[in-house]
């Protein structure tokens, strides 16, 4: 008996296979659900270097999943062949954002559900978890760090700048202090009152002052 009198019964002439109406179905429903997935990422994102193309692939993975497992629950030689080219295949992208993970499983994972046929699953479960991040992301950006580099000429004018800072900002903290001949760097990690930052313009017209940076960031910064 060769291999293939084994499987030229109905194994293989009984095998269901998904219709174009399905496919056609489950890939626009995945890219709607993609297209929420998108539309909340945008709101909730609160980094310093919003990435276009990383929104789209989010779209692209729900589509892209919902494809592939149709195939797979639809073909079992199909997923036997998916199952050896996927083992052999390494992602290197450094995701830098541990929340850009959570949505990039979310797209897996909308696009699993819907293929698996559970569309109420993977609607109401999209939308818990959209109505989560936004509240969560919207409470993110309020509390929004910031990152206040001075240049300063001596240590008066560190203590004196020390002083004025405190009194105009909710928190503040020293990340980095670097000292060259005639010249103090401090980086400062700081918590603005209700996004007031028009202290900085008084900040550098103080005497001793040379120069003064306010960036956002998104907590990743190492000093």
């Amino acid at each position: 008996m060769t291999f293939r009198d084994i499987f030229k019964s109905d194994f293989l002439e009984n095998m269901a296979g998904a219709s174009m109406l399905d496919m056609a179905a489950a890939l626009t429903l995945s890219f709607l659900l993609g297209l929420f997935i998108f539309f909340i990422y945008r709101k909730s994102y609160s980094g310093v270097m919003y990435s276009a193309s990383f929104g789209i692939s989010l779209v692209a993975m729900a589509m892209i999943t919902c494809l592939l497992i149709t195939t797979v629950v639809s073909n079992v030689v199909l997923s036997l062949g998916m199952v050896g080219a996927l083992s052999i295949v390494r992602f290197r992208t450094a995701v830098k954002d541990p929340l850009d993970i959570v949505f990039l499983f979310w797209s897996i994972a909308a696009g699993i559900v819907l293929a698996a046929g559970m569309l109420h699953f993977a609607v109401f479960g999209s939308a818990f978890i959209g109505v989560v991040l936004i509240v969560f992301g919207r409470n993110r950006i309020v509390d929004s760090p910031y990152i206040l580099m001075i240049h300063l000429a001596d240590g008066e004018s560190e203590e004196r700048t020390r002083a004025f800072i405190q009194g105009r900002v909710r928190k503040l903290s020293l990340k980095s202090k670097t000292v060259e001949a005639g010249q103090i760097e401090l980086n400062y990690e700081i918590r603005l009152k209700e996004g007031e930052s028009g202290f900085v313009n008084e900040l550098e017209a103080m005497e001793g002052v040379r120069h003064v940076v306010l960036v956002s960031y998104n907590g990743d910064y190492m000093g």
